[in-house]
């Protein structure tokens, strides 16, 4: 059954732009009420507000921009939307609770933690079909693929590892042990690296992708904050592998990341509870999801300015970002 789509103006100010950038399409997931927000990125409104499953939370979207693959968590299922009609349009079989999945290089395949029974459910996209279940540790969330494919990396977050996946075989090929419930994992547009933030540990691990150690942590610290309150959670790294942001969660900030030589350049003020990131498909801007002050912040990626924060749904919190 097709859910109710509604209409909706956001009634903000546009912010004035230093040249006329391309027009994106945001999608914003909102876990409280139960929504997704469509953000036009060059007027910063809310053009749609459509209704989907309960507790969205991970979202992602086909490599022809034609659907969204929306996890509503509490109705076990993954929902498909339509982006010519907001409108949803099928869904998949995801196991229990999906929380976090990543699309494969090839757009045939989704890889989806459980968090519930400690599994990653692979789906073949073509046919709707669960094609295999991966069991991992306790309470999984983060999920990377290397961008050759071969390699998927899932976080556990009671079992604080990052476990490796051959994505031929489905067989864990080695576990990474990193700091206190990590929560995403990201790796470099080169394959050589995964980075994994913990939330409670406070770090960001930066394992190697051949020899499956960590070669760095990464550490976080804001004058007047205390350490318990800098939690990283989303991470993005820009593909030319130079720079990497970093969200704080209750810290109310993106960190800016020197991806090469691991040092923190910068923190980016955003809203409160900032948990996702995604970037627009020409990188110039990053859109962080900050769950508490229900908006979202979109940031310079040339200067590391915040522009301007939209007003979204109840606790939003997955991002991603397609061409209109």
């Amino acid at each position: 059954m097709l859910r109710r789509l509604t209409y909706l103006s956001a009634g903000l100010a546009v912010a004035s732009m230093a040249s006329p950038a391309s027009a994106y399409m945001v999608y914003v997931s909102n876990e409280k009420d139960n929504t997704l927000s469509v953000v036009d990125s060059n007027t910063k409104e809310v053009v749609r507000t459509i209704d989907v499953g309960q507790r969205p939370r991970g979202i992602t979207i086909s490599h022809d921009g034609r659907f969204i693959y929306l996890c509503a968590s509490d109705d076990d299922t993954i929902e498909i939307i339509e982006t010519a009609t907001y409108e949803i349009v099928g869904s998949l079989p995801s196991g229990p609770d999906p929380e976090l999945f990543v699309l494969s290089p090839d757009g045939k395949t989704l890889y989806v933690a459980n968090e519930d029974d400690n599994l990653v459910t692979v789906i073949d996209l073509d046919r709707k079909r669960v094609v295999a279940e991966v069991p991992v540790g306790v309470e999984p969330e983060g999920m990377g693929i290397s961008p050759d494919g071969k390699t998927l990396v899932n976080t556990s977050e009671t079992t604080n590892m990052a476990h490796f996946i051959d994505t031929e075989t489905n067989e864990i090929t080695g576990n990474v042990l990193v700091d206190a419930r990590p929560r995403f994992a990201e790796f470099k547009a080169d394959n050589s690296e995964v980075w994994v933030s913990s939330e409670i540990g406070g770090t960001v691990s930066v394992i190697d992708n051949a020899s499956r150690e960590v070669k760095h942590r990464i550490t976080f610290e804001i004058p007047g904050l205390r350490s318990e309150s800098i939690q990283p959670v989303g991470v993005r790294i820009t593909a030319d592998g130079t720079k990497a942001y970093v969200a704080l969660g209750p810290a109310n900030r993106v960190a800016v990341v020197d991806a090469k030589t691991y040092e923190v350049e910068k923190y980016v003020l955003v809203g409160q509870r900032v948990w996702q990131l995604a970037f627009t498909p020409d990188q110039k801007t990053i859109i962080s999801t900050n769950g508490v002050s229900n908006d979202i912040t979109f940031i310079d990626v040339a200067t590391d300015e915040a522009i301007q924060s939209v007003t979204v749904g109840s606790l939003p919190w997955g991002v991603v970002v397609h061409p209109n």
